[in-house]
């Protein structure tokens, strides 16, 4: 059998900088803050909850490296992932306000993640007032990011709905340095995106093949590669526009 693609190369520097610097220009000491606030992150394994639905929020989870989900469950088992968390991602920024959480925040795969302190944050948001702004952009961002999902779980065919969600992870992981021009590690399995893109585990499989029959995408192991750009992002009519990255999100 062939050998497994080498994992891609991708540029790693500071995620959490990256990101909020899309937002809007950061002084030197503003990034050198962003950096000491976001270093020795802890190692955490696949298919942990940082977090549980009830729990009473302690900080802000910040990832630095691999995948994490917002997700609910029903009683009967069932479960719907509402977003995906990519490095440089801060969740719930204004979880302080909150006296507990509504929904569970879980490892897909191995993170990096960083609990930055309530106290931190207010700090942040009320002496720094250019990190302040790209935070409050990146919640706004977030919440667009939820009406796009929701119209594709609403609108999009399953293949639609299933290439949607990969052109809008390569732009993200792009952003941050995680992904190539056309590649990136992809920890997602097929019962994960079927209870993200609301559709069964067997016709998650079915898109996929679908998408590889058409000499779209290519998945192998944990890496996706995507062949044919232009024809993704037909299949999904994409438009990175709602991720208000400016000429970040031509790529």
């Amino acid at each position: 059998m062939p050998s497994p693609p080498p994992t891609p190369r991708f540029d790693v520097s500071n995620p959490f900088v990256r990101k909020l610097e899309g937002f809007g220009p950061l002084r030197d000491a503003d990034r050198a803050l962003l950096e000491r606030i976001s270093a020795n992150a802890q190692r955490i394994g696949p298919r942990v909850d940082l977090i549980r639905e009830g729990d009473t929020p302690d900080g802000v989870i910040l990832i630095m490296e691999g995948i994490a989900c917002r997700q609910k469950h029903r009683a009967n088992g069932a479960r719907h992932i509402t977003a995906y968390l990519v490095p440089g991602d801060a969740c719930d920024l204004d979880v302080a306000l909150l006296t507990q959480m509504d929904h569970t925040i879980t490892t897909l795969s191995t993170c990096r993640v960083v609990r930055l302190s309530l106290d931190l944050v207010k700090r942040l948001m009320d002496e720094h007032p250019a990190i302040a702004r790209s935070l409050r952009i990146s919640t706004l961002v977030d919440e667009a990011t939820l009406r796009e999902w929701l119209v594709n779980v609403g609108c999009r065919s399953a293949i639609e709905r299933i290439a949607h969600l990969l052109c809008e992870l390569l732009v993200r992981l792009q952003i941050v340095g995680f992904a190539s021009e056309d590649s990136y590690e992809f920890p997602v399995t097929q019962l994960d995106l079927a209870d993200t893109v609301g559709l069964s585990n067997v016709h998650v499989n079915r898109s996929l093949q679908e998408l590889r029959r058409q000499g779209v995408i290519e998945l192998r192991g944990r890496t996706l590669k995507i062949l044919d750009h232009h024809r993704l992002k037909s299949i999904a009519e994409f438009n990175a526009k709602y991720l208000h990255l400016g000429t970040q999100a031509a790529a």
